[in-house]
Order: structure tokens, then C-alpha cells, then sequence
């Protein structure tokens, strides 16, 4: 089969690889689209540790079951489905209270680091276990389909914050899981929602997509803003979708007292932390880590058209082709956000 697989940092080269294996509670899935993540650019050259080469990275993927194995009863070649990028042990102490995410020994589609090697899906198939498969509606393309994971991971985050109806939220970050995050709160009955970056056309697309106002934090004081946007008292939530120690700052300083701050963003290990100010303010935070369990909901959100993922779409693209738009990605063209490829 074809691959694009990274034989070195920043060498990803088209080629010839043998097919995956097939285990006996795994699918084999031909593979009709797979979107590029921002995870999947960032460790292209080596900084995160997180792709060592040679590795086949892709993990926000869908397709078509080309084969089961030998203990799969559940699912029949041919049928569309989508599958979480994580792969649990399903038998640790997590996995057995349902915290997936947390799993001990868990592996990831794409990622190749000291622990672990796991070929993803940039690639004509690839193999899973049957048990992270969800079915795809009828509705939902493959294109479409791709963004189940990455909206999953903002559920999750919009979950794991203790929202409620008519809260007033700000979204640290307009990057493509930070206006997933900007429907999510949406459809969790959020009340203003503002969203901040240093991108205009990023922000503009956030007001598109449910953003009430965009704040560009380097043109204006964010937290004077949003004081002056609820009444001199902050916002009851903020969500951070970075990981930089300043855009952390802000989604600390912009909440109100007693309010809650979720951090998915995790682009920096460690940043400087505002500590009296969370404490001496009893500001709850919250961190957030991929998803559990939260693809059906979001494969509904995707159909229904509660969130809206065809905007985010810059480009669909042969697989041959991808060596090419990782680069201008890498190299942060203006204007682009999520690149679809298709073996």
C-alpha cells in the first residue's frame, strides 16, 4: 500500500510500505480521508519527542472496514466508520472506571515515542482495534468525519467545565480546536462567548462560528475588555487552547472571583503560574485531556449541523500531495486550517 510516513524530521516521503497487520479483535480500514493535526506538524521536526522516525502519523481519520478479525463480530466489511485516536488497554484501573483518556497503557494512532510505535493513518489502510470504531450516519461524509476527533476533544473540555445557562465564557486561542470549542460552548447554552487570538482572520471565522466578539490580544487590553463586557465582574468561565505562559495569564485574569479555568492547551511543559491570584480568588481549574467517550455525541453534533465543520475546511488533497501542504503548514501559510488528505 501507500503511505506517507516520516523517514526523517521534516522528510515525509510518499512510498511503499506493507500493509498493517491484522490482530484478532482488530478491522482493517481503508482509509477515505484523514485531516492533518496540528499535533502531527508540530512533532514533524522532532520537538515534541512524540514521532520518532520512521512513523506514519495521522490520526483524525475515516474510512471503510476492508477486513475483520478472526474475534470481531460486530462489524462487516463495508461499513463507514470513524475510530478514536487513542488506544486503550480496556482492562486497567482507568479503562475499567471509563476514564479511556487516562489509560495506562494507552497508545496513540501516529505517535512514535520511547514507549511505543503506532502507525496512524496517512496511509491507503490502517489497523485498529475493533473497539474504538464508531459507525458513521449516512449524512456524514468522510471528509466530515475527520473532524469527530478533534471535536471530541473540545466536548470533552466544554464538559469537564462546569458551565451553566447564560454563562459568559472566553475562549483563550482561535486555532481549529479553539472554535471547535466556541460551538461547543454554544450547544452547552452559553450565554456571551468571546474569543481571543493575535489572527484577524481567526477571529473573524470564531464570530462566524458562534463568537460573539473577538478580542486581538495584541491590540488590546483583554481583561479591561472583557470587564467592561460583564459588568465590571469577569467571566464565569475561560477555556485555554494554547499553552503559553501569557495566553494562560489571560484566561486566568479574565475570569471573575470563584470562576473556572479549563486548560487543554499543553504546547509549553511548564509556564509561570499566577498562584496567589487563583488561590486568594477561589478560582477552580480544571485540566482536560483528549476525550472519553464523547463520539456520539459529537458524530449527532456533526450531522445535525449544531457545528458547523465544513467552514474550517482550507483544502482536500491527494495523499501524494501532503509532503507539500505539511510544509505550508509548518511554515504557517495565512488563511489555512484544516487540510483534508485522501489516499
Amino acid at each position: 500500500m501507500k503511505a506517507l510516513v516520516l523517514k526523517g524530521y521534516n522528510e515525509l516521503v510518499y512510498e511503499e510500505v506493507a500493509r498493517p497487520e491484522l490482530g484478532a479483535e482488530d478491522v482493517l480500514v481503508e482509509v477515505k480521508a484523514c485531516g492533518i493535526c496540528g499535533s502531527d506538524v508540530h512533532g514533524m521536526d522532532g520537538s515534541t519527542g512524540r514521532r520518532l522516525p520512521p512513523i506514519i502519523m495521522g490520526h483524525e481519520a475515516s474510512g471503510v472496514i476492508a477486513e475483520v478479525g478472526s474475534n470481531v463480530n460486530d462489524w462487516r466489511k463495508g461499513d463507514r466508520v470513524t475510530f478514536d485516536s487513542t488506544v486503550s488497554c480496556g482492562d486497567c484501573h482507568f479503562c475499567r472506571k471509563g476514564l479511556i483518556n487516562l489509560c495506562d497503557n494507552r497508545k496513540v494512532l501516529g505517535v512514535s515515542c520511547e514507549e511505543y510505535r503506532c502507525d496512524g493513518a496517512f496511509a491507503e489502510y490502517v489497523s485498529v482495534p475493533a473497539r474504538i470504531l464508531y459507525r458513521l450516519p449516512e449524512e456524514i461524509s468522510f471528509e466530515q468525519a475527520t473532524f469527530t476527533e478533534p471535536l471530541s476533544v473540545a466536548v470533552h473540555a466544554v464538559n469537564r467545565t462546569p458551565i451553566s445557562q447564560g454563562d459568559k465564557a472566553v475562549v483563550v486561542g482561535s486555532g481549529m480546536v479553539g472554535l471547535l470549542v466556541v460551538q461547543a460552548l454554544r450547544v452547552a447554552g452559553a450565554g456571551e462567548i468571546i474569543a481571543v487570538d493575535i489572527d484577524k482572520n481567526r477571529l473573524e471565522l470564531a464570530e462566524q462560528l458562534g463568537a460573539d466578539v473577538g478580542l486581538k490580544a495584541d491590540e488590546c487590553s483583554v481583561k479591561e475588555e472583557v470587564l467592561k463586557r460583564t459588568d465590571g465582574l469577569g467571566a464565569d468561565v475561560s477555556l485555554e487552547v494554547v499553552g503559553f505562559a501569557e495566553t494562560v495569564k489571560t484566561a486566568e485574569a479574565v475570569l471573575r472571583k470563584g470562576g473556572s479555568l479549563t486548560l487543554i492547551g499543553n504546547f509549553c511543559a511548564t509556564v509561570e503560574w499566577p498562584l496567589q491570584s487563583v488561590v486568594t480568588r477561589e478560582i477552580s481549574v480544571f485540566g482536560s485531556y483528549i476525550s472519553r467517550g464523547e463520539y456520539p455525541a459529537c458524530l449527532e453534533m456533526i450531522s445535525s449541523g449544531k457545528v458547523n465543520v465544513n467552514a474550517l475546511i482550507s483544502a482536500t488533497s491527494p495523499l501524494s500531495e501532503g509532503a507539500a501542504w505539511f510544509k505550508r503548514l509548518y511554515d504557517k501559510e495565512a488563511g489555512l486550517m484544516k487540510v483534508i488528505l485522501v489516499p
